[in-house]
């Protein structure tokens, strides 16, 4: 969900370089050579160790668990164990939790915005092997004073996933996801799928969801310029926004009611869980999904479309030309840290070769391309996405169609606004309702 300056550009060359060649090293094929550092030798030759990782990405919680298994057939004397984040519980409230309790794990995966709180508890990694084969700007946004904090780990990227099945029936032919532009584009699509017999869209009503993607294109969406972005979150700190007037905002939410009116579930529009998107989409019992390409290893355990789904950007208004209107929402997500604290030398060393092994080992890619379904952040990765949301993301991403996610959200924005937004979504508060609390929320913020 982030925000960094240039990054059309970065995504455009990596999509670039993760289907043609690897960038800075002679061969395609995973590779070991320059990552059998002195860190990989002494963890593998040393003594038993034991790590841990808290993982804030459920989606993947069971291919992070046959990672271990693997990387563990690699150093058979070090043992990964993954620890999840509770559903609903945010990676800084789980980690902090950890750290009050003296028994943080060796390796936290958290929110890019989340890393500099605790810049003084986690390990420079500025002179890891792979910080040579990171993508342009990838790491800007967790180095201070001139130091890299964290493992740049995940591109991701999210919308309106569609099942090209049901919108190719519903349409009478191929489904070209370009034709919607706009917001009355977007409300003709969902017509047309009612029509054919099969309920429009899903909304899941996960506070992160709401709050941390769908609410954050009001902010995103206020401008191609970061910079622009940055001034418009320091003007609602002080209280100088007024969003009842803010027409991307009011755009968004004018969407939102559109999408309201055709949920599914809305008849009881907060019953929902994460676990029924993926179904009731790969089932083909609803068309669209407002949701992430993370999603897709749930939807693929009930895909009968034969791997045939994509994204669609979220319009806002009735201009095609309106940024936002055809563009994705994507940049690089989460971030590993090492603790320092806590964590033996021992044990440092060992996160440390974990860290390398998905960079530039064979097993260790194939676990993020192939098991994960992760868009990878380092240049000399050139396996091809198999999956069809990141196979779309990174068609967006290749022809330039991308907008800056935020990343640098506070800790407890998704709870807060997501709590709002679920009031909205549930009839419970009307849209003035949402603009204060919204704005008393940006207040409050130190």
């Amino acid at each position: 969900m982030k925000k960094f300056k240039g990054l059309h550009v970065l995504l455009l060359a990596l999509a670039v370089m993760l289907v043609v060649s690897a960038c800075g090293n002679n061969s395609a094929a995973p590779s070991n050579e320059g990552a059998a550092s002195s860190n990989q030798t002494n963890a593998s030759s040393g003594s038993e160790v034991k790590i841990s990782l808290l993982n804030s990405k459920g989606e993947i919680q069971l291919q992070l668990e046959e990672a271990a298994k693997a990387f563990k057939e690699d150093y058979p004397n070090i043992t990964l164990e993954i620890l999840p984040t509770a559903a609903g519980q945010s990676p800084f409230e789980r980690a902090s939790a950890l750290y009050a309790a003296g028994n943080p794990t060796t390796i936290t995966m958290l929110d890019t915005g989340d890393v500099e709180k605790f810049k003084d508890r986690v390990l420079d990694l500025s002179g890891e092997k792979w910080m040579e084969d990171a993508v342009e700007r990838s790491v800007d946004l967790t180095t201070f004073d001139g130091k890299n904090l964290a493992f740049p780990l995940a591109i991701e990227g999210y919308g309106f996933i569609y099942n090209k099945a049901v919108v190719d029936k519903a349409v009478g032919g191929s489904f070209d996801p370009n034709s919607i532009q706009t917001r009355d584009d977007l409300e003709n699509l969902f017509k047309q799928i009612e029509a054919s017999g099969v309920a429009p869209l899903i909304i899941s009503p996960m506070d992160w969801s709401l709050g941390a993607h769908y609410l954050a294109l009001a902010y995103a969406g206020q401008s191609e310029d970061t910079a622009e972005v940055a001034k418009f979150i320091e003007d609602l700190k002080a209280g100088q926004v007024d969003l009842g007037s803010n027409a991307v905002f009011n755009g968004l939410i004018d969407t939102f009611d559109v999408m309201m009116q055709y949920n599914i579930d809305k008849a009881s529009p907060l019953a929902g869980t994460y676990e029924r998107g993926p179904e009731v989409l790969g089932k083909g019992e609803v068309g669209i999904w407002f949701q992430g390409n993370w999603a897709w290893p749930q939807i693929s355990s009930f895909d009968t479309a034969d791997g045939q789904y994509g994204f669609l950007p979220i319009p806002i208004s009735n201009n095609a030309e309106d940024f936002g209107n055809t563009q994705i929402s994507s940049a690089v997500s989460k971030r590993l840290v090492i603790d320092k604290e806590k964590s033996t030398p021992e044990q440092q060393e060992a996160a440390k070769t974990f860290l390398n092994w998905m960079v530039y080992e064979e097993k260790g890619q194939d676990f993020l391309v192939n098991k994960a379904n992760i868009i990878p952040a380092f240049s000399n990765i050139t396996l091809e996405a198999q999956d069809p949301l990141a196979a779309s993301i990174q068609d967006y991403i290749s022809r330039g169609k991308t907008q800056d996610s935020m990343s640098t959200m506070p800790a407890d924005h998704w709870s807060k606004v997501g709590a709002s937004m679920q009031k909205y979504l549930a009839k419970a508060g009307d849209r003035a309702t949402l603009v204060k609390e919204i704005e008393d929320y940006w207040k409050s913020v130190k």
